[in-house]
């Protein structure tokens, strides 16, 4: 979704246009992820930009898209550009650090 969303309307309070842009933001995320997965990816993952335009938006987290919304609308901007992008994922296990540790599992000395 590359979208130029409109921040204030004719006849309209500007907390009620804020409001329906972040709810199409997070009903365009919610369709997203429910869209079936290829095969060998674990989840949707999202390339977020936010900005007053598309030359100046910023890359912003999943989480941050909505609070870069927010600031833009109190900075008093007509309209705030958002980018968002789905593209696969795949889990990444952190490897564990086991050197010099004892193992609390088979510690039988608090029991």
């Amino acid at each position: 979704m590359k979208k130029n969303f409109p921040l204030q309307a004719e006849g309209k309070h500007p907390d009620r246009v804020l409001e329906a842009v972040k709810h199409d933001i997070r009903k365009y995320f919610k369709r997203e992820r429910n869209r079936d997965l290829p095969k060998g990816a674990d989840f949707w993952d999202f390339d977020c930009k936010v900005g007053l335009t598309a030359d100046t938006a910023e890359v912003v987290r999943v989480s941050g898209v909505i609070e870069a919304v927010d600031a833009a609308a109190k900075s008093g901007a007509t309209s705030v550009y958002v980018e968002i992008l789905s593209k696969h994922g795949v889990r990444v296990l952190k490897p564990q650090d086991h050197s010099g540790g004892e193992d609390l599992l088979n510690d039988q000395s608090h029991v």
